[in-house]
């Protein structure tokens, strides 16, 4: 493929990578975008392929990460999709490096149709986990497993996790490029394997987990001045989610949630917070789980906990990964320097938590991610296997109005749902909000910018999936057995050639 042609085709599989994620939600159009991207690839020199690479990337995270710059501006917006979009030219070369040496090193027909494809599948899954870990703690927010939320295979993620996922899909669609390449479907013994592998991913049933009862949750949304410019009175958060809240008094409730940054003031510090959340617990005759900025040893966290109606929380959980940039400046002093302006505006540093994303309910454990962490693997799998029998997702979109952001998040919930094969309460400040059952069906939900709440008999579900335990050593296999294939095809192209 020219050159020309070949940044052309990534730019357009960059808008279709995009239009698989929500708003849109075309799951489809994310194997079309791969089977775009890589042909673009193969046949390239190392310069090439970065530059193929790094349009893809840029034009895929411009379009999806728009929402950045809703508040902020340009310069955010531009500085983490350029940055991704660099991450990615530089991580596709190795697929491009893959289709060169591959073939030499191992040139039949049939490593053509299986090694071959393999191989840029784990390159492709492992770029992903790089991107999702590193500079910082990096931006597992574009995880191609993740746009499948909506699709017949979101089920796989189960067995496999989103990365499985991820591999599977490349996997798939390099079987039948070189199908394509080979001319294969003259054989129909080597036209059958891609055939099959889509057939198994079609009918992949979720991994099965067991029904274990149910919880009574009251979710609320209520639709106050919670982003980050937003004009506010003392207390005008927390009033405005307990009067979201009157509705629910009388009713039978196991647990209350309110949404991250659903109390403006921390009820450790603030006796006034405190009060209300004592009298509210007692009028509900239930625990609330809350969430607000916290204060502990010169410290401060995102902290979510339950309060009881005897004015105590004992259990608490601190954000995992606070966004940086958002939540923390890291190397402060050296972007400072650059856009003192901007730095400026967070003046508040939070500290990663280390507790536990886990409370205790009256003998229920209820697993948690607050905001952001709900695409952070660890965080999912750490409540999970500590026992959760439902997960709880507490974020704050108001930032975000009018953008695709808590659509995406929404479908990252589903996800998260389906893979663990537990039932998720979402709950935002200014929503979308939804409660989801374990194989990623709606079960209640409440629309944006309006306050509401959800009532529900939430089911809980116990046993692990696989895609839970084995997950970590999927993410391994892939990452280091994709690289290490890839040198070893360079070392025996190199001897077959001399």
């Amino acid at each position: 493929m020219p050159l020309w042609l070949a940044v052309i085709s990534a730019a357009l599989a960059g808008v279709l990578m995009d239009l698989s994620y929500p708003s849109v939600g075309l799951w489809l159009s994310a194997f079309l975008s791969v089977a775009l991207v890589l042909p673009a690839l193969i046949g390239r020199r190392i310069g090439g392929a970065l530059l193929v690479g790094l349009v893809y990337g840029c034009v895929f995270f411009f379009l999806l990460v728009e929402w950045t710059s809703r508040y902020l501006g340009v310069l955010p917006w531009a500085a983490l999709a350029t940055l991704e979009g660099v991450l990615t030219g530089v991580g596709l070369v190795a697929i491009s490096l893959a289709y060169r040496w591959l073939p030499r090193a191992f040139p039949s027909s049939s490593a053509r149709l299986v090694l071959l494809p393999a191989v840029v599948a784990a390159l492709w899954a492992g770029r992903e986990l790089v991107l999702g870990s590193w500079p910082y703690t990096g931006f597992p927010w574009a995880r191609l497993g993740m746009t499948q939320s909506e699709s017949p295979l979101a089920t796989v993620a189960s067995w496999g996790g989103v990365t499985g996922l991820s591999f599977l899909i490349v996997f798939f669609v390099a079987m039948v490029l070189e199908v394509v390449r080979l001319r294969a479907w003259r054989r129909p013994v080597r036209l059958a394997v891609p055939v099959v592998l889509g057939l198994v991913l079609l009918l992949t049933p979720a991994f099965p987990t067991t029904p274990s009862g149910s919880i009574r949750v009251a979710a609320v949304q209520g639709n106050g001045p919670t982003g980050y410019f937003d004009e506010r009175e003392p207390y005008s958060v927390i009033d405005a989610q307990t009067e979201a809240t009157r509705p629910l008094i009388g009713e039978d409730i196991d647990l209350l949630v309110w949404p991250e940054g659903g109390v403006d003031y921390d009820p450790f510090q603030d006796a006034s917070t405190a009060r209300r959340l004592t009298r509210l617990a007692n009028r509900i005759d239930a625990p609330l789980l809350v969430n607000t900025a916290t204060g502990r040893d010169g410290l401060y966290y995102n902290t979510s906990m339950l309060w009881t109606a005897d004015g105590t929380a004992d259990q608490i959980h601190d954000k995992r990964y606070p966004v940086p940039f958002g939540e923390y400046v890291p190397d402060r002093e050296f972007y400072n320097a650059i856009v003192p302006d901007l730095i400026g505006l967070i003046g508040r540093e939070y500290t990663h938590g280390t507790n536990p994303p886990l409370v205790d309910v009256d003998g229920i454990l209820v697993g948690l991610a607050i905001c952001f962490d709900v695409i952070y693997d660890d965080v999912i799998r750490e409540g999970v296997l500590g026992g959760a029998e439902v997960l709880v997702f507490q974020t704050n979109n108001a930032d975000f109005r009018g953008t695709d952001e808590n659509q995406q998040q929404l479908a990252f919930a589903r996800m998260r749902a389906i893979e663990t094969g537990r039932s998720v309460v979402n709950i935002s400040t200014v929503g979308a909000s939804q409660i989801i059952s374990a194989d990623g069906t709606t079960i209640a939900s409440l629309n944006a910018d309006e306050a509401g709440a959800m009532l529900d008999d939430v089911e809980l579900r116990t046993g692990l999936t696989a895609g839970v335990v084995l997950g970590p050593v999927v993410q391994r296999v892939l990452l280091w057995g994709g690289l290490g294939a890839l040198l070893f095809g360079w070392w025996r192209a190199r001897r077959r050639r001399s």
